[in-house]
């Protein structure tokens, strides 16, 4: 067990600055609470991938990877997939290939070649010796970006890899490397300049020896997107990479300045070369000697727009007249280059392409919506409906009950989804769109969860009311800024600019462009309430993209307020964070404002996020990012005073993890929740040491974190949303939890809501209902551990043992453990080959009210109070789930009679028969008597129900009718109907002859032949 003292001076130090804070300094062992565990709840939505690869030979293996959620297999050719890089690595996915000579052999490329605004880069190369089970990290870690890693046809251990490097700053981590050790050890074989870097490589694949590849002079930084210069050339090496031969100006290329280019070979005729060049006079070339002189075969602007987005050209492996260019459609010409008819898969903006090199009727594509697969050349293509690579910008919730989540998902819609339901698994039954598109911010009136406001590019603002679709469109100012730069915008409103109600008027909507706005009429109309809270740096407001071709989608617009938060204990409070490293703050509502940014951040760090201080009416926390200045470093700043001060708190936190998000508990002073590029970060001392978060959450960027009933929620960029379901675990850790034998932490309250736990790869994982207890043992149970749960009388209303009771034994192991309880008392008996049609024995759910879980290790005993919560759907009063609840319970205790009857019928009846086998005298006087009781078992239970379709020819009986009011009166949260209650009387009445007839039997007859008392102590053993 791990633990970080600060210094005795430190201590005091503390207490003089901070003599209200009741936080402990101390960091945790991760043990204590790893039973608290993330859980995914979707949606199962593909985000973009930006590498495909399949296995000749095996036709339903296909790999791909996302870019933020690692790499994915799939062996039903796309109707499932399975991340198999977790535990190993993760975040953005530049390349995938398998060894032809050795499938079992994979390599990955970290970093995305689509290098977005939002682009996240990786970890080097990986690699598997065993299809994707375990991996190795085995070069390049400084690489950031790898989009393309080529294998040798014959030799697993002969690979290059593109290095495109860091696009963020110079650097001489560029070019094309080449392994002959299996990616072990890299020798730089391809170099151009500090700002230019590998981008597309190809093998001839009937000469190893022979390879293309070009490089691209592309560099991004806080205010500005470059693709193309002098770095941006074409070459060909034919001995393995000793020697390489810029091709780039030979006859037939465009002259001028070139910027990102794709290049493919036919694997039909070694000759035929296709490239797809970025340049004024750009378009598809096409060269039939090998790149020695070429042929622009066509311009047509649908192939090369975007150029910094796309550029990916393959060749056919079966026929050298057809080409594939990627786009937003794909294209496919069967004429050699010169036309092409374009083709669209399940989601566009199509990224990479794999082509079995013995069928090319067998595919698979990469895009903005993970990865399909097609058996027919394209015709049809698997679903990316089952991939939960959702890359999404925000998070918030509402006030539903259960409450939904929201965000936006890159390049598909906004999305409002069930945190929880009563099925099995969160599905797209449970999810549905909101408010404004892809990249926005949404805000739901706190008043009315139907009523959403989303946002999009371009100073989108979107009013939708759910409950009839009607959507309205509210921007504050409606000024269409596409193909402009910012610099005459009236207002720059960036890509994904913040939206959020006021917490202390619910009339109030902010929103964000490079001054602060309000409305208090739903968007009718808006009040500036700042100036211009930016640098507004005039220089870096020009148009994006260039020097070839622009991109202005007001992604690229700079100066803008990026973030923004008001103060939850003062009204009037308002905190702003801009994307150029400023920090304001008004105390009066927005009447005057005050530039308070801490002086040790950076210029040109985008401030992401903002909390208002739960605790503290003059604090806030920010997270940063300074990564497109070349800058992986967290920032994580507090104040308490209004900004006067200001506190760096990053320590723990990896150097190079930046941070994107920051979040304090509102219940727990002093806990906060850090998301950054690698994952999550905790501080149990607000934020003078953080642990890592992660658990079993995947490698991935968190964008964005939330907070709700004690849950805590993150989006992610590219694994969709996650959640914990219980902070309550972490509110209650101390030292005192650290070193006793065991230890119940106090279940958080619970509603009464049903629900089971299924983990699925094709649909989100759901909450279990009931109350979830988290206890810890750091010794094993000599003898037995228990869980009791008691009512507010203490009177024991439920019990689980090591021992087993009924038949259900209780699990553990040593360390942290969950155990769940689905606040059910227990069920009716049952007897064996019983059939019952709509007519289960389960025991009824107790009423909401105040309880106790007691757990017990060999004697030694810890209680915990919680309470139960009524489900908020319902109207019904307390009175009314307490006759609920008497019902059922009546209901389920006339069953367990019948069928203990029913179970004695058939032991009597066996004994008796087993006596008239020895001794046939006795038939005359036991044969009656087994008549008797078969007939009022007859009357309890329909006795000729073999199978589970029986019921439907062989009428039920009393019991069946019995139980059948479990589904009627057990539905929902209502009191029983009279119908039910009159129901309930009259079959308890017919079941009371049968059983009054059996006990005069049982007393007068059988207990003359058989010892009943014996039998029924037997029975109430088992």
């Amino acid at each position: 067990m791990r633990k970080i003292y600060i210094s005795m001076l430190g201590v005091f130090l503390w207490l003089i600055l901070f003599p209200s804070q009741e936080i402990s300094a101390q960091t945790y062992d991760e043990k204590i609470y790893e039973a608290v565990q993330w859980r995914l709840v979707g949606p199962h939505r593909g985000g973009r991938s930006a590498a495909v690869e399949g296995i000749a030979g095996a036709p339903d293996t296909y790999y791909f990877g996302a870019t933020g959620g690692g790499v994915w297999r799939t062996d039903d050719s796309g109707k499932s997939w399975k991340p198999v890089s977790d535990g190993y690595f993760g975040g953005s996915i530049g390349a995938v290939a398998v060894a032809p000579s050795d499938t079992s052999v994979v390599y990955v490329g970290g970093g995305e070649k689509t290098v977005r605004g939002n682009v996240s880069y990786g970890y080097g190369v990986w690699k598997s010796k065993d299809s994707g089970k375990s991996w190795e990290q085995t070069g390049l870690k400084d690489s950031r970006f790898i989009p393309r890693i080529r294998i040798h046809p014959k030799n697993a251990d002969v690979l290059y890899a593109a290095v495109l490097g860091d696009i963020f700053k110079p650097t001489p981590d560029r070019g094309v490397y080449k392994s002959t050790d299996g990616g072990y050890n890299w020798e730089k074989i391809l170099y151009v300049n500090e700002v230019s870097g590998a981008i597309d490589l190809i093998i001839d694949p009937n000469d190893p020896e022979t390879l293309y590849a070009t490089t691209w002079e592309v560099k991004r930084t806080p205010y500005s997107l470059e693709s193309g210069g002098p770095g941006s050339k074409m070459f060909k090496t034919t001995d393995g990479g000793k020697n390489w031969t810029e091709i780039s100006r030979n006859p037939g290329l465009p002259k001028g300045l070139l910027g990102i280019m794709g290049i493919t070979v036919s694997p039909k005729n070694s000759n035929r070369l296709w490239a797809i060049v970025e340049n004024l006079e750009g378009g598809v070339f096409r060269s039939d000697d090998g790149g020695a002189t070429w042929e622009k075969t066509n311009e047509d602007r649908n192939l090369r727009q975007r150029a910094w987005y796309y550029t990916r050209i393959y060749a056919d492996t079966q026929d050298e007249d057809i080409v594939y260019v990627v786009n937003v459609n794909y294209h496919k010409s069967t004429d050699g280059g010169k036309t092409f008819k374009s083709g669209r898969a399940p989601h566009g903006d199509h990224h990479d392409l794999w082509i079995d090199p013995n069928n090319n009727q067998r595919m698979v594509i990469a895009d903005d919506g993970g990865a399909q697969v097609s058996h027919d050349g394209g015709s049809n293509w698997s679903t990316y409906m089952n991939q939960p690579t959702a890359q999404f910008y925000r998070v918030t919730t509402d006030n539903h009950f259960p409450y939904r989540i929201y965000g936006a998902q890159q390049d598909n819609s906004t999305m409002r989804i069930a945190h929880r339901n009563e099925g099995s698994s969160i599905t797209e039954s449970d999810w549905e769109v909101s408010a404004g598109s892809e990249s926005g911010w949404l805000a739901v009136d706190p008043n009315n969860p139907d009523v959403v406001f989303g946002g999009n590019y371009g100073g989108l603002l979107q009013r939708l009311d759910h409950s009839s679709q009607a959507r309205r469109n509210v921007n504050v100012y409606p000024d269409n800024p596409m193909g402009h730069g910012a610099e005459g915008m009236k207002y720059r409103f960036q890509w994904n600019f913040p939206i959020f109600y006021s917490i202390h008027d619910s009339n109030i909507l902010y929103t964000g462009s490079n001054q602060l706005h309000r409305s208090t009429n739903g968007g009718q109309s808006w009040e500036t309430i700042s100036g211009d809270l930016t640098r507004n740096a005039k220089e870096k407001l020009g148009p994006s993209g260039g020097p070839i071709t622009k991109d202005n989608t007001s992604v690229e617009y700079y100066s803008t307020i990026f973030s923004a938060a008001e103060n939850p204990l003062q009204k009037g409070v308002i905190w702003t964070g801009s994307d150029d490293g400023l920090v304001h703050v008004s105390k009066d509502d927005g009447k005057t404002w005050e530039n308070v940014t801490p002086p040790s951040l950076p210029e040109w760090t985008q401030i992401n996020s903002m909390e208002g201080h739960p605790f503290e009416a003059g604090g806030v926390y920010f997270a940063a990012t300074s990564y497109k200045n070349g800058d992986f470093a967290p920032y994580l700043y507090k104040t308490t005073d209004y900004g006067k001060t200001w506190t760096k708190i990053v320590n723990g936190i990896d150097p190079e993890h930046f941070t994107r998000v920051v979040r304090a508990d509102p219940v727990k002073k002093g806990i906060l929740y850090a998301g950054t590029e690698t994952g999550m970060y905790i501080s149990f001392n607000d934020g003078a040491n953080w642990q890592p978060f992660q658990l079993n959450l995947p490698i991935v960027p968190i964008t964005d974190l939330t907070i709700k009933e004690n849950n805590l929620i993150a989006a992610t960029q590219g694994r969709s949303f996650w959640i914990i379901d219980d902070l309550t675990v972490l509110h209650q850790m101390s030292n005192e939890v650290i070193n006793k034998p065991f230890h119940l932490f106090k279940p958080q309250d619970s509603y009464s809501l049903d629900g089971t736990r299924r983990t699925s790869l094709t649909a989100g994982t759901n909450r279990p209902g009931g109350v979830l207890v988290y206890y810890h043992l750091r010794e094993e149970p000599k003898e037995e551990l228990r869980i009791e749960f008691y009512d507010k009388q203490k009177n024991l209303i439920r019990e689980f043992s090591t021992k087993g009771i009924e038949g259900d034994t209780l699990k553990y192991k040593l360390g942290s453990n969950e155990f769940n309880w689905n606040l059910r008392i227990p069920d009716a008996r049952d007897f064996e080959g019983m059939i019952m049609w709509s007519g289960p024995l389960r025991g009824p759910k107790i009423v909401p009210g105040e309880y106790s879980v007691k757990m017990i290790v060999d004697g030694k005993a810890q209680e915990q109070n919680f309470k139960v919560l009524a489900d908020k759907r319902y109207p019904s009063t307390q009175a009314d789930l307490q006759e609920q609840f008497d019902f059922l319970l009546a209901v389920r205790d006339k069953l367990t009679e019948t069928h203990e009857a029913i179970i004695m019928i058939r032991k009597y009846r066996d004994e008796l028969n087993s006596i008239i086998e020895k001794d046939s005298k006795q038939k005359r006087r036991i044969d009656p008597i087994i008549k008797q009781i078969s007939d009022i078992e007859k009357e309890l239970y329909q006795t000729q129900n073999k199978s589970g379709q029986d019921p439907l020819n062989y009428p039920i009986r009393l019991n069946n009718k019995l139980a059948h009011l479990n589904v009627i009166a057990g539905t929902g949260s209502y009191k029983p109907t009279d119908g039910a209650e009159e129901v309930r009387v009259e079959i308890t009445r017919q079941i009371n002859i049968q059983l009054n007839k059996f006990r005069e039997i049982e007393s007068n007859q059988i207990s003359k032949i058989l010892n009943i008392e014996e039998m029924k102590t037997e029975l109430e053993k088992k």
